[in-house]
Formats: C-alpha cells, structure tokens, sequence
C-alpha cells in the first residue's frame, strides 16, 4: 500500500492511493493531506482511487476525517477512477452524497 501525494498549482492535494486502503495506512493519509504545502485557506483534494484494490470500512472513516478537515459541507473534495468494486462500497455507504465520485474510464 502507497500513498503518493502531489500539489498542483499550490491549490490543489493530489492523494493516490495504490493497493489496500485500509487501518495500516491511517497515519500515512493523515499526513498527505495535513502536511500538504498550499497557497490557498481553501485547496481543492482529488483522491486518485485508480491503483485502489481494497477498501474496508476503516478507509472511509479516513475518507470523514478528510472531509471534516477539508472543512465539511463546505469542502472541495473529488474521488477519481474508482473502479467498479471500490465505486460500489462508497455507494452503498451513500459516499456519493459526500463527495463527488467519478469512476474509472477503464
């Protein structure tokens, strides 16, 4: 499990997550975002799900955690290139009503 991040613009956190997401990785996605160097109070988080094998219910009280400090309701927060398995568990956790989901053109 790999978590790379990258900052575009200095606006925006890019979070890839390769392999399982899940509790052994907590403390490596807690950093990625709050150790992010931004120039903006309110940067834009694009969550790269692409690499993304498995994801347990640990994975999405992360995914929570982000959201509240990334600043809630009023968060700019995108999961990309879910596929198919991972895009089904956020919606069955109703995930899409919380942030905007797109799938894997694959």
């Amino acid at each position: 499990m790999t978590v790379m991040t990258h900052i575009a613009d200095g606006k925006v956190v890019e979070i890839a997550i390769s392999g399982r997401f899940d509790f052994s990785v907590h403390r490596e996605f807690r950093e990625a975002y709050e150790n992010a160097v931004i120039d903006t109070p309110n940067p834009k988080y694009v969550l790269n799900l692409g690499s993304t094998e498995y994801m347990d219910s640990s994975a999405l009280g992360m995914l929570l955690l982000l959201r509240e400090y990334a600043g809630g309701d009023k968060c700019d927060i995108k999961i990309t290139r879910c596929g198919p398995e991972i895009k089904e568990i956020l919606d069955i956790s109703n995930f899409n009503k919380l942030f905007d989901i797109e799938m894997s053109s694959h």
